[in-house]
């Protein structure tokens, strides 16, 4: 239901309000196409697979996760109608509903989600996410048993979304490699959506899923998510109203600019999970960069300040280390790295870098994600005569689509990137990832792509891992950040300002936490 307060009071509004049902629906409509803009180019719809908005928005809707999460952070029943954790936190028993079936009309088991957490374990960027998993017991049809050989303070949350797609044993259980699997591009799913057609680069269309386990959902007859070459295009088409749904927007002058049109509302609720952080990320084991003197003196080149407030106007945040700040986990007493170019040349000079006659030291290549603008090339072409100041040379190296960034960056074939990597609720799932020595995993995208590793942060992150004392967690997070900023792997930079836009004639916008990430079955279009 759409709520008065975003309209505009008045006794003749509101009593226009009431008489124009066509528009401003007090009670969910059904039917209708959903239109979702987006710049993201997913390469397949597996997420059990493969992490990111590009394959999490559409994979969400295909696939039914076995809970699903409110916006205050409360788990709730999606395929799962109950569960239970055991006493010591090494179990978690689910009681799966009757009657769910897949698309195709088979059953949904208990065997299926044994299945899904095998192919996730062994296949997912998130090694850390069910690592602790031992096995999967099914006693009957309907109960599965997950058992960890330690407490998983994470695990409720790894079960929801887009991470713990219930896949259909009877489809992926061939023997193929999940990863290259040919139902990765023709999905069979238990979600609230069917795939229609998906045209790589072009947009995925998703139908109605007559017989979704909820009663009476979803509302809609269809989402088109439709990709568009860039963030202008894509600005363009949902100021003419061609696109009812932007999320992920971050550009702080299309927000601005699409403020103004009466028929939309802007919203920056629906990411409390995701915890968007913007870096810059080195590649370790490169001749240069695998010094930690040339990593920090990079880190201290930077004016955080001046890309917030300056090239971001304000909008975004600086982030000093993995955890984002909002989070109970995150360490505000680390090395900022506060702009300091005295410092960032000395360091190099102790590295053995001196100047050259022509003014530089050495010349290193950045990359960065194509589609985001604001948050990387902008902030990739300032970091190039920013270095020029330590004597750095940068040379840009441009990706003409997101696939062969990622194929870059993922098969650590580059220098430096560009780099927005999410926190994923819960540092087990999408901190961990980053900084484990045996998640070091070539042509696995947002993996341990820095090739960095440090067995005292090991050390740490495993025992934060399985502490369910909030207080000792923190403290394991604290020690562990602490080391993480002096090796530098990385540069942090901000926290992404996420906003969707949607047209007015959409209710129930997504504002949970995982907002457009998660199933859109009660989402509706008035006519």
């Amino acid at each position: 239901m759409i709520k008065l307060s975003r309209l505009l009071t008045g006794s003749a509004l509101i009593a226009s309000i009431f008489m124009s049902t066509a528009l401003f629906a007090q009670e969910p409509v059904k039917g209708g196409t959903l239109v979702i803009g987006s710049t993201q180019k997913p390469r397949h719809l597996n997420p059990a697979v493969q992490s990111g908005i590009a394959t999490a928005v559409p994979g969400a809707q295909i696939f039914a996760t076995p809970l699903r999460f409110d916006a205050e952070w409360n788990p709730q029943p999606y395929l799962a109608e109950s569960w239970k954790v055991s006493d010591d936190g090494k179990s978690i028993t689910l009681q799966l509903r009757a009657g769910a079936k897949f698309h195709d009309g088979k059953p949904i088991t208990s065997r299926d989600v044994a299945f899904s957490v095998k192919t996730v374990k062994e296949n997912h960027p998130f090694k850390t996410m069910f690592a602790p998993v031992s096995s999967v017991d099914t006693p009957d049809d309907l109960t599965a048993i997950i058992n960890f050989e330690s407490a998983h303070p994470a695990a409720l949350l790894a079960m929801s979304s887009a991470l713990l797609p219930i896949l259909p044993e009877h489809i992926y259980g061939d023997g193929q490699d999940p990863k290259s699997h040919p139902a990765n591009n023709n999905t069979v799913g238990s979600g609230p959506f069917m795939l229609s057609e998906f045209k790589p680069g072009e947009h995925i269309i998703l139908k109605k899923n007559p017989d979704y386990f909820i009663d009476g959902q979803p509302y809609l007859d269809r989402i088109i998510i439709k990709n568009y070459k860039d963030v202008t295009s894509l600005v363009l088409a949902t100021d003419k109203g061609e696109v009812d749904m932007a999320p992920f927007m971050t550009s702080t002058r299309d927000l601005a600019r699409l403020k103004k049109n009466d028929d939309l509302e802007i919203t920056n609720k629906g990411y409390a999970a995701v915890g968007p952080v913007n870096w810059l990320a080195f590649n370790t084991k490169h001749d240069i960069l695998k010094d930690k003197k040339v990593r920090q003196a990079i880190a201290y080149a930077i004016d955080r300040d001046f890309i917030v407030n300056a090239l971001h106007g304000g909008f975004s945040s600086p982030v000093t280390g993995p955890i984002v700040s909002g989070s109970p986990f995150a360490a505000p007493d680390v090395n900022t790295y506060a702009l300091d170019l005295d410092k960032a040349n000395a360091l190099l000079d102790e590295a053995g870098y001196p100047v050259g006659d022509d003014g530089t030291r050495f010349t290193l290549k950045l990359d960065y994600i194509p589609g985001f603008a604001e948050m990387q090339k902008t902030v990739a072409e300032y970091l190039r005569p920013q270095l020029k100041k330590a004597g750095i040379n940068v040379e840009l190296r441009a990706s003409p689509d997101f696939p062969t960034w990622a194929k870059r960056v993922g098969g650590h074939d580059f220098d430096m990137s560009m780099d927005i990597v999410f926190n994923w609720g819960d540092p087990v799932i999408g901190v961990h990832r980053t900084y484990l020595c045996n998640n070091i995993r070539p042509g696995v995208i947002w993996s341990n792509t820095q090739s960095y590793c440090n067995e005292k942060v090991d050390a740490l992150l495993e025992q934060a891992g399985v502490e369910t004392d909030k207080a000792k967690r923190a403290e394991f997070y604290r020690q562990a950040q602490a080391l993480i900023v002096d090796d530098a792997p990385l540069a942090f930079i901000n926290e992404l300002p996420y906003h969707t836009i949607y047209n007015k004639k959409v209710g129930n916008a997504p504002v949970t936490i995982w907002g457009t990430m998660a199933p859109l079955d009660d989402v509706y279009k008035a006519q």
